[in-house]
């Protein structure tokens, strides 16, 4: 992994599915609110297929817009969030091998950030249950972001916060929408292919993926 990240002066790790493998809590979640509750119908390929960005973006992407006021989907998607964390607090853990290579990227002098969909609240789930916050020199949530990925703004963010050139990023990511968001920042990435993640035949069409990986125990 030394050889991996020398070139790089900052890494820029995605949450959901790249440091953690909650996906499935997610789907679930939404699922008992989007399909039980406000009777979307969807299946659960349908529903994963809408999992990116703000939930705000989620549910308007489903119900269209205009079905919700702002204050309707900001309870909407707090509700979600605690049954999200209600079920996945005992499972909580980092993808394997991430603790040590968090360890290795800080010991070479190399700034580190989180570039995520996720709002702080569930960040700060993560961060603080698992004791982690003092790898990260920058945080960016869904809350300091106008449009989500594949939008650059949530990495170029990222860039300024750490006072470092795009170019010189690495992005860690397990998302096409992800990627592309990479991408579009002019930043290379590394692609988490987790349990359960997408497959490297779904990120063919784009050119800044350097390494596909199951976990940071392949480095």
């Amino acid at each position: 992994m030394k050889e991996l990240i020398i070139p790089y002066k900052a890494l820029v790790f995605d949450l959901n599915g790249t440091m953690i493998d909650d996906m499935p809590y997610h789907v679930k979640a939404w699922g008992d609110i989007i399909n039980n509750e406000l009777g979307a119908g969807l299946s659960v390929v349908e529903l994963t297929a809408q999992m990116y960005g703000k939930n705000e973006e989620v549910l308007t992407r489903i119900f269209g817009e205009g079905k919700f006021t702002e204050g309707q989907m900001q309870e909407l998607s707090m509700e979600k969030e605690r049954r999200y964390q209600a079920a996945y607090r005992s499972e909580l853990k980092l993808i394997n091998g991430l603790a040590d290579f968090l360890e290795l990227a800080q010991t070479s002098g190399k700034k580190i950030a989180i570039g995520s969909a996720a709002i702080m609240f569930n960040i700060n789930f993560v961060l603080d249950n698992l004791g982690i916050r003092q790898y990260f020199d920058a945080i960016v949530s869904a809350d300091n972001v106008e449009i989500s990925k594949p939008n650059p703004e949530t990495f170029l963010k990222c860039a300024d916060m750490l006072g470092v050139d795009p170019r010189e990023c690495l992005v860690f990511e397990d998302a096409p929408k992800g990627v592309e968001a990479a991408e579009n920042a002019g930043m290379d990435c590394v692609v988490l292919t987790t349990l359960h993640g997408h497959g490297p035949g779904e990120f063919s069409r784009y050119t800044n993926i350097i390494r596909f990986m199951a976990d940071y125990s392949q480095y």
